[in-house]
């Protein structure tokens, strides 16, 4: 006890000198470094609202605040990933798998939906980076083909939100071959006469934005987003150069 606790003693209790702020409530803007209270943020579509920086959207989030209320119903959702090739690095993949799935509650990292924009039938799909960095393995792939098919057979337009690192590269060719094939999804959907939005978020890099990101009849990217193929510190690396900003 310091002199002044024995000079003025506290009538505050030590258990009661703070109380705890809940976790969560309050988000760094990447932009200016303000202090967003999330409700608002989420409220004002995630965009800060002192910068107008586009914050990084969740899959799930991203679709409710899209489709109308209600009308969203997942598809394809029982297409799960798995590990044919047995993969290790400093870690099992089938590990990184697990613990993706804990920490997002999502089994892969994308999530397809058939719903309503303004009362017209859609059909969108979302990537979650949070999961491995938003990777294209077999799964995702598979998912966003089963989502252009439906497109199809219903005869629906179809809207792509994409934030991905690009293949996932513990699937090895299995995960590069899906860019080949979600390809050819797009092109028999342009058959159909079936229009294809591809909305390209930060970051949209790798074999994603080399396949089904850029092959939109339509593409639009959010301000500042990081778009290539490449990665900055891959490209320094290679060049032995230091970009501009």
């Amino acid at each position: 006890m310091s002199w002044f606790d024995k000079l003025m003693p506290s009538r505050i209790k030590p258990g009661q000198r703070t109380r705890s702020v809940p976790e969560g409530l309050w988000v760094q803007c990447d932009g200016c470094s303000a202090q967003l209270y999330r409700a608002e943020l989420k409220r004002n579509l995630y965009v800060c609202p002192k910068c107008e920086h586009h914050m990084r959207i969740g899959a799930r989030d991203r679709l409710e605040m899209f489709l109308d209320p209600d009308s969203g119903q997942e598809i394809a959702e029982g297409i799960k990933p798995i590990d044919p090739l047995r993969f290790k690095d400093s870690k099992r993949y089938r590990d990184r798998l697990s613990q993706a799935q804990k920490n997002t509650g999502e089994d892969d990292a994308l999530i397809a939906m058939t719903g309503s924009l303004k009362g017209i039938p859609v059909v969108a799909a979302a990537f979650e980076f949070s999961f491995m960095g938003g990777s294209m393995g077999s799964a995702v792939g598979e998912r966003f083909v089963r989502a252009v098919d439906y497109c199809i057979e219903q005869n629906r337009p179809f809207i792509c939100f994409s934030a991905s690192g690009g293949a996932r590269m513990q699937e090895a060719l299995f995960s590069l071959l899906q860019m080949a094939k979600t390809s050819a999804a797009l092109a028999r959907l342009s058959d159909a006469g079936m229009p294809y939005i591809s909305v390209m978020t930060d970051p949209t890099m790798g074999g994603v934005s080399a396949s089904l990101a850029l092959l939109g009849d339509i593409n639009a990217a959010e301000p500042k987003a990081l778009i290539g193929f490449a990665g900055p510190r891959v490209i320094e690396q290679t060049v032995g150069e230091t970009l501009p900003e």
